[in-house]
């Protein structure tokens, strides 16, 4: 068996990394997946450059993951990561750069391998309320849920061209992503959960906007339909903070597929513990 790690939305928070980084040196899981939000607030959020994630992803991830490198010898992890909604496109450069390091692969719209298991990344999210826009995409149509703000609009700090922002989909991502690949070993890290799931529901009150009522869930259509259709192994996923507190469970299945949250609405570190070859017994733990 093989003991992996599922962590998502640190959000640049020192505390959760350091849990995570104890953790890893003392029991030595052999791969570790990073579901995206994972660095702190930075310019292209709030504005200014007090804050470049850089610095973070050079000085501190970085630092700490080659001193785990070179403490763990032959039993560090693979790392897979993807970015999530909160981090800016333009901190990308440096996510790159410490993946040539070794010390991660990054994988966003890619696949990789696993031991026996394919492995895939996928960081985008239905259009949101939010100001950010570079991991966004629209989900299955041009179709923005009210109170939302559609990927043509909001803000972006890498430019993409006005086709891509206009028509590109989550749906046609996914169909381009797994091909015509056979899924039954395969282990998908989105950013976004399946739509109508335990692992989507969130806080919003009912209350109507334009006359139209809120969706509670906050998901992908697209995710889930994928998940429907091809039936991989196992999916993981965050972004909905409070989904496994509203929800009252961390963990759905579709069909046959396993599909796991990380997303934890309170300080601490939300660790999944699960293993590729039996799946049911993965554990969830606020650390």
């Amino acid at each position: 068996m093989s003991l992996c790690y599922f962590v998502s939305d640190l959000h640049g928070s020192l505390a959760r990394y350091q849990k995570l980084f104890e953790a890893l040196a003392r029991e030595r899981p052999e791969a570790v997946f990073m579901g995206g939000d994972l660095l702190p607030l930075t310019w292209c959020l709030h504005g200014s450059p007090d804050d470049p994630a850089e610095d973070f992803v050079g000085g501190f991830l970085l630092k700490n993951l080659l001193r785990l490198k070179r403490t763990m010898g032959g039993a560090y992890p693979r790392f897979f990561l993807i970015m999530g909604n909160d981090d800016c496109r333009a901190d990308e450069e440096a996510i790159v750069a410490a993946a040539a390091e070794r010390v991660w692969d990054y994988i966003p719209n890619r696949g990789a391998t696993f031991k026996e298991f394919d492995v895939y990344g996928y960081p985008y999210v239905p259009p949101t309320p939010f100001r950010l826009k570079d991991w966004e995409r629209y989900d299955v149509s041009r179709y923005v849920d009210p109170g939302s703000v559609s990927p043509e609009e909001g803000l972006r700090s890498v430019p993409v061209p006005d086709q891509e922002k206009r028509y590109a989909t989550i749906q046609e991502d996914l169909e381009r992503l797994a091909g015509r690949a056979d899924l039954s070993r395969a282990i998908f890290l989105f950013h976004a959960p399946p739509y109508r799931t335990n692992l989507d529901l969130s806080t919003l009150e009912p209350k109507m906007v334009d006359h139209v009522p809120l969706d509670r869930h906050l998901g992908s259509v697209a995710v889930r339909r994928f998940i429907e259709a091809r039936q991989p192994l196992l999916t993981l996923h965050g972004h909905i903070h409070e989904a496994a507190r509203v929800s009252r469970s961390w963990r759905d299945m579709i069909g046959r597929t396993f599909c796991f949250s990380a997303a934890h609405d309170g300080p601490e570190l939300a660790l999944v513990r699960f293993e590729p070859e039996d799946p049911a017994s993965a554990t969830r733990e606020e650390v």
